[in-house]
């Protein structure tokens, strides 16, 4: 068993979360609420991580981002950040390939809440961020559940990104999905299997994990 890359993944796949989720719920918000010109070509782009090939991605990313780019050098030069073959790299591109995980699903969720409730809400003199705290956020709940989950456990499985942005770096960009892949090309089946099946109880419980608390909130009695 590798710990040292189900740990790095782990630390990936948390602090994407940390970072994508109040930025999923506010670009989720701002979406189901907002008519503007250009909606459709940003929801296409938030959706594109989604179509793509991920080594395709990465690959893109790797070339923008990058030493030899503009901005990977101004990066290296004024601020001594590498974001090529490096954990932030690996967070950059992780946090780019997870922003449809994160936004589709709390866009969604804002869009189903009755407007009513909100009208009764500006009527009874709330403000707009009690408005949100009050009103929104309990009702949006389970969908941000959803998509942190899926957010989380995607990111535990990340493979084509991770492995063209990051390379192969051990403690520093080998994840367990790149671990599971050595494993396999040694022809060690045996730790393959075990790294393998040790994702595959994480993501389990942590899907069930959603959906038993999310439909426990869909059950809670309202007062």
């Amino acid at each position: 068993m590798d710990w040292q890359a189900l740990g790095l993944s782990l630390k990936l796949a948390g602090l994407t979360l940390l970072i994508l989720l109040p930025l999923g719920i506010w670009v989720g918000r701002m979406l189901a609420y907002s008519n503007f010109s250009g909606k459709s070509f940003v929801e296409a782009l938030i959706v594109l991580p989604l179509v793509l090939p991920p080594t395709v991605l990465g690959y893109y990313l790797l070339v923008s981002l990058g030493g030899d780019s503009g901005l990977g050098s101004w990066l290296k030069e004024v601020l001594g950040i590498q974001l090529s073959f490096s954990f932030m790299g690996l967070l950059v591109a992780s946090m780019i390939f997870n922003i449809p995980f994160i936004v589709q699903p709390t866009q969604r969720a804002f869009e189903n809440i009755p407007k009513q409730l909100i009208d009764a809400g500006a009527v009874s003199g709330l403000s707009s961020w009690q408005t949100f705290c009050c009103i929104e956020l309990p009702l949006v709940w389970p969908g941000v559940l959803s998509a942190a989950v899926l957010t989380f456990v995607h990111t535990l499985g990340e493979f084509g990104v991770v492995l063209m942005m990051g390379g192969n770096i051990p403690g520093e960009t080998k994840t367990i999905a790149i671990s599971i892949y050595d494993r396999v090309q040694a022809f060690d089946f045996e730790s393959a299997d075990r790294m393998s099946l040790l994702l595959l109880l994480l993501s389990l419980s942590a899907v069930a994990v959603s959906f038993f608390s999310a439909a426990k909130i869909m059950r809670k009695p309202k007062r």
